[in-house]
């Protein structure tokens, strides 16, 4: 058995801490231990980006990352991107919603990734930045492997999340 250790994080502002063993992802931990279980585990190698969620604001590979190395820190996942202020009405968050308005999903399945790289790479972004071209939107989402798309309706999601955030919009 490998050594434990008690770690405690936010995950989506909420206070989440349990014995994990040293080994343990971050991935597993909020899917088991938290019961977050909108991130996804594709290759479990770092390379699709299905299991991308934030840690301090940074986009990371959840399945890379051990669940120590986030003691102390906060935490968003898919599930944090809904706002929840009215418990009987939740709220998709900007980015998921111009997504949501693009269509830009097949099966879902590598969704959450692709919906925090997008928040990620848009909160980095100047405030005053061009709208992106498709090249700078491919180029980033070069991260995240989907095999049911194109890619086309996830870019035109992007390029919808990238102006409805700079417009301060929905």
């Amino acid at each position: 058995m490998s050594p434990t250790r008690i770690i405690q994080l936010q995950a989506n502002g909420v206070d989440c801490a349990a014995e994990v063993e040293t080994r343990t992802t971050l991935a597993d931990f909020l899917r088991r231990q938290c019961g977050l279980t909108g991130t996804h585990l594709g290759c479990e190698h770092g390379v699709c980006g299905t299991c991308t969620l934030l840690v301090d604001g940074a986009a990371v590979r959840s399945c890379l990352m051990l669940a120590v190395q986030a003691d102390g820190s906060e935490v968003t996942t898919i599930e944090g991107l809904v706002d929840t202020t009215d418990p009987g009405n939740p709220v998709l968050g900007p980015v998921q919603q111009a997504f949501a308005d693009a269509m830009s999903f097949q099966c879902g399945f590598c969704t959450p990734g692709i919906l925090m790289s997008t928040t990620a790479w848009l909160a980095q972004r100047p405030a005053n930045a061009a709208e992106p071209t498709d090249k700078e939107i491919r180029e980033f989402l070069a991260g995240t492997l989907c095999r049911c798309t194109g890619y086309t309706s996830i870019v035109e999601g992007v390029r919808l999340a990238a102006q409805r955030t700079a417009s301060g919009g929905p």
